[in-house]
């Protein structure tokens, strides 16, 4: 216990979590946004660090001096939204991993459905990060991480239950481009099989 504490009281002393990682975080994806995009050119590697870098420090700098108003400080928001993020993360991969003993068309079907889920969680996630949507947990004085994190895996089980015992439909009498029409996500699903 006593190293857990002088472990959290040297990243905290550093500025760990208020300096280095939002920096290299900002960093490493504006550098790889720019080198995919390849927008400074093609052989733009040095000009791609100089704006990540810059662009990484005017994300960390004010911060640090505390120029941003507050409730708008967008490493408070990263440091807020990230750790929920994650949990939305290991998440769907475990509902992938359960997915995938079924087998390869069977999960495909539903891999739009996970990507709108997901994107609905990380989107509510940052809004109540901002202010703009009130946490669960505010809302409700019973509800707790450990809820969530209940009604998570609830939400998860039930859905393999419903999709294992529910009927299937009968598209026989449908023209191949009526049964196309007929799923909503069939657009989200091709663009992940891009």
């Amino acid at each position: 216990m006593a190293i857990d504490q002088t472990l959290a009281r040297i990243v905290e002393s550093y500025g760990i979590l208020d300096f280095f990682i939002p920096f290299i975080l900002v960093f490493t994806i504006v550098f790889a946004i720019l080198q995919q995009s390849k927008i400074l050119g093609q052989k733009s590697k040095n000009f791609n660090v100089v704006v990540a870098l810059v662009l990484g420090l005017l994300f960390v700098i004010p911060h640090m001096t505390g120029q941003y108003p507050p409730g708008y400080d967008p490493v408070e928001i990263m440091n807020e939204a990230l750790p929920s993020i994650s949990l939305v993360g290991v998440s769907i991969i475990m509902v992938m991993i359960l997915l995938g003993l079924f087998g390869g068309k069977f999960s495909n079907a539903f891999n739009p459905y996970i990507l709108l889920i997901s994107l609905g969680f990380v989107i509510y996630i940052f809004l109540s990060s901002l202010g703009i949507l009130e946490a669960p947990n505010d809302i409700f004085s019973w509800w707790s991480e450990e809820t969530t994190e209940l009604m998570l895996v609830i939400f998860v089980f039930a859905i393999i239950v419903i999709l294992i015992t529910r009927e299937k439909t009968d598209l026989s009498g449908l023209t191949a481009d009526e049964r196309e029409k007929r799923g909503i996500f069939n657009y989200l699903k091709s663009l992940i099989e891009r």
